[in-house]
């Protein structure tokens, strides 16, 4: 009988190199380059009022698994607590993670791509002029809902 998550692990790539056999490290930057992707088409599908979403996509408030707030010292070796969109969980799984001052105005944003043991991230400009589009477009949404205060609310 053939083992069909043996099988899904082990699914070619270009290259002839495996999945399996990469690290986060050589992923995590066509892995953020595809989530960013995926979200500025999202984004501008939701801005020309499309109601009936992405094909592949489907909708912007479907797309991510959960949007919350991660304390400082929840994990080890992580002083800063930070907001976390997750996109996928598991292994692997990733995540945009968005760190704050008090006044909440970002001061630094990573994408996060995670698997057993591994992980990597990449910074993703955060300033006003830099930041790509579905980035001002989330932060303004989230912030405007007050979503960023009741998701601080609800980690104390």
């Amino acid at each position: 009988m053939t083992d069909i998550f043996a099988e899904m692990g082990k699914q070619p790539q270009p290259g002839g190199t495996d999945m399996a056999d990469k690290k986060c490290r050589e992923l995590v930057k066509a892995a953020c380059e595809s989530r960013s992707e995926d979200l500025d088409t999202l984004v501008a599908l939701e801005m020309e009022g499309n109601e009936e979403g992405h094909p592949d996509l489907g909708h912007l408030h479907e797309y991510g698994l959960s949007f919350d707030y991660v304390p400082g010292d929840t994990f080890e070796d992580q002083d800063a607590g930070y907001f976390r969109y997750q996109i996928s969980w598991g292994g692997p799984s990733d995540e945009f993670r968005f760190f704050t001052d008090s006044d909440l105005e970002l001061y630094k944003v990573e994408y996060w791509y995670l698997d057993w043991f591994d992980g990597a991230s990449v910074r993703i400009p955060h300033r006003p002029d830099e930041r790509p589009e579905w980035l001002s477009y989330l932060w303004e949404l989230w912030r405007d809902c007050e979503c960023l205060q009741a998701e601080m609310e609800k980690s104390r």
